[in-house]
């Protein structure tokens, strides 16, 4: 793989590319007609490159636990043919590109939107939520949902219900859509340290469980544990 390639594997292309069409259906649906060009094209650029820039960081946080999994043991820095330093660079550099064409020409708004989102992503989603709590898809389904809401700002410069209303939607469709992705990879899963609403058995398969649910399953095993210590 070249350096090229390995760079462009940091931003998650595939990832970002569903990321980018939202905003694109978002500026068409703010406006009857064309949406206006130059915003629409400097809005596509900015949001790509803050997407790319948040992919780059979810990399850099997870390297140790892609080295575990089968699904990313491929990526740059879990093979070790990026270094950290540059990973980091190299979204700092996508990111302060992305504010800088955004605050310059589309508006402040969307700069500020399209920043939570990323700091959302990269982050309190990567670097806390994952291994804080089973409801972390849920939480980061927000900023995930986000793309449409900063397409339609981009070309009209304010928020409209009618935007929420596509947030909404997103927000709705991903925690099934990722929830079926870790049973369909639940051996995968299993192997790194992450809080993903699943119930690690000692076979090492995974089922989307309820938080509630795994505390009351623990407290009968301890409950069943101490009769038996009882019995002998």
């Amino acid at each position: 793989m070249s350096v090229v390639d390995q760079y462009l594997e940091l931003t998650k292309p595939r990832v970002v590319a569903l990321i980018v069409f939202t905003a694109i259906i978002g500026m068409f649906l703010a406006v009857p007609g064309w949406p206006p060009l130059r915003e629409s094209v400097a809005g596509f650029i900015g949001i790509w490159l803050a997407a790319a820039s948040a992919a780059a960081i979810n990399h850099l946080i997870d390297q140790r636990i892609d080295k575990l999994m089968a699904r990313t043991a491929h990526r740059p820095l879990a093979t070790g043919a990026l270094t950290p330093a540059k990973v980091l660079a190299f979204a700092v550099f996508l990111g302060a590109l992305s504010m800088t064409i955004l605050i310059a020409l589309v508006n402040l708004l969307t700069a500020a939107l399209t920043f939570a989102s990323l700091i959302g992503y990269a982050i309190v989603y990567t670097a806390w939520l994952k291994r804080a709590t089973p409801q972390n898809i849920v939480i980061r389904g927000v900023a995930g949902a986000a793309p449409p809401l900063l397409g339609w700002t981009a070309v009209t410069g304010h928020l409209h219900p009618h935007a929420w209303l596509l947030v909404l939607i997103i927000f709705v469709w991903t925690p099934p859509h990722f929830w079926a992705l870790a049973i369909f990879r639940r051996d995968d899963y299993a192997r790194a340290p992450l809080n993903l609403s699943i119930d690690r058995t000692e076979a090492a398969h995974v089922r989307i469980v309820h938080p509630q649910t795994r505390h009351e399953n623990q407290n009968t095993d301890d409950d069943q544990g101490r009769g038996q210590h009882g019995e002998a």
